[in-house]
């Protein structure tokens, strides 16, 4: 494979060339979305910091041999490649979103697109704040391309059809998720401690107020006869709901969000705790290390969950069917960014049913089921 790197940059044009970057190519995201979109005929290129690691998993995903990579082994040395080689959709799996995001899709503009698969209400706030910046220079940013955003994100919208603003939403986001042999890794590991730092979030009155990780447990019973259970977290679902609907209460549970009580009495602790960044980066390299089993997927469908209820009594339930949460994600980001590749889309910064419609779930595999 061809292989580029460098550190510098210019200002860079707003005219991009066809390739699509792979920004974290070697996770199972990145794998997934390469293998599609290479098979969509698009020209993929893998971007990170192992040469040899970004070859294999090119391989794997079915580039040429002589394929293009990208060596970089930051967001700043990735966002300064984009400006001067000039992408056309630029797609981020690499983690930290909240830290790498805005880096990199500001190294988009002008012209250039961006996609993440972000789930927390930091990175997905933080990205939708480049909109008006999106706009101007023409760039289409999506965040939150992934299972638990879209899957909730798509029913709220489906459930407001032609109503006015509700009053109060409710979304639960829970996945099942084959588990590969491995180690968890840097990414992963870096999430579940920002999850535990965060602690909880929900709209009040407009306005995002703090609340505790864990609260309000749920039991959820599936149209599919299985069942599980689910707990409050700061997510980007939060946001995408209140976003596609304007109802001043907004709630969301997630199923990755442990329910069981002594747990849930220990989490506010253990999120002061992990706050101190000794600790924190401590326990993110200590996680990260963490080999684990590979795991067939607890349950046959994944589930995106919807509770719109209006100022006048009505009240309305819907649900979004899927397979295994991980492979969801990777159907949702390579359909964003094989969209954006062909030039659809508008400017700014968007969740993708907002970007692309409520129809982007169905195209990615999802099925909406009534209640």
């Amino acid at each position: 494979m061809t292989e580029t790197s460098g550190t510098g940059a210019t200002a860079g044009e707003s005219r991009t060339n066809d390739e699509v970057w792979i920004v974290g190519a070697t996770g199972r995201v990145g794998r997934g979305v390469t293998a599609r979109l290479a098979a969509r005929g698009l020209t993929v290129v893998p971007v990170g910091r192992s040469r040899e690691r970004m070859v294999a998993a090119g391989t794997a995903a079915g580039l040429p041999g002589d394929a293009k990579v990208v060596v970089a082994d930051s967001a700043e040395l990735i966002a300064a490649e984009i400006a001067r080689q000039r992408p056309r959709v630029v797609v981020n799996t690499m983690g930290a979103f909240a830290a790498t995001a805005p880096v990199i899709a500001r190294a988009c503009m002008p012209g250039g697109h961006y996609v993440d698969p972000a789930a927390d209400v930091v990175a997905v706030e933080g990205l939708l704040a480049l909109h008006d910046e999106a706009v101007r220079t023409g760039s289409t940013l999506v965040t939150g391309a992934g299972f638990g955003v879209l899957a909730t994100e798509a029913v709220v919208a489906k459930l407001c059809e032609g109503r006015p603003a509700p009053h109060r939403v409710l979304v639960d986001a829970v996945g099942s998720v084959a588990v590969e042999a491995g180690v968890l890794g840097a990414a992963l590991a870096a999430s579940m401690v920002d999850v535990l730092t965060a602690g909880g979030r929900r709209y009040e009155n407009g306005r995002l107020v703090t609340s505790r990780l864990g609260a309000d447990p749920r039991r959820l019973a599936f149209p599919d006869g299985e069942a599980a259970k689910s707990a409050g977290v700061a997510s980007g679902e939060l946001v995408a709901a209140r976003a596609v609907s304007g109802a001043p209460f907004v709630t969301a549970t997630s199923g990755l969000v442990p329910t069981a009580p002594l747990i849930r009495a220990l989490l506010p602790l253990l999120g002061r705790l992990l706050s101190v960044p000794a600790l924190r980066r401590l326990a993110v390299d200590r996680l990260g290390r963490v080999r684990i089993k590979a795991a067939p997927r607890p349950r046959k469908h994944s589930w995106g969950h919807a509770v719109v209820e209006w100022p006048d009594g009505t009240r309305r339930e819907g649900w979004l069917r899927a397979g295994d949460g991980m492979d969801f994600t990777a159907d949702v980001t390579a359909t964003v960014t094989e969209l954006l590749a062909r030039g659809v889309g508008r400017p700014g910064a968007w969740t993708p049913a907002a970007a692309l419609g409520t129809e982007l779930a169905t195209t990615a595999g999802g099925t909406f089921v009534p209640d």
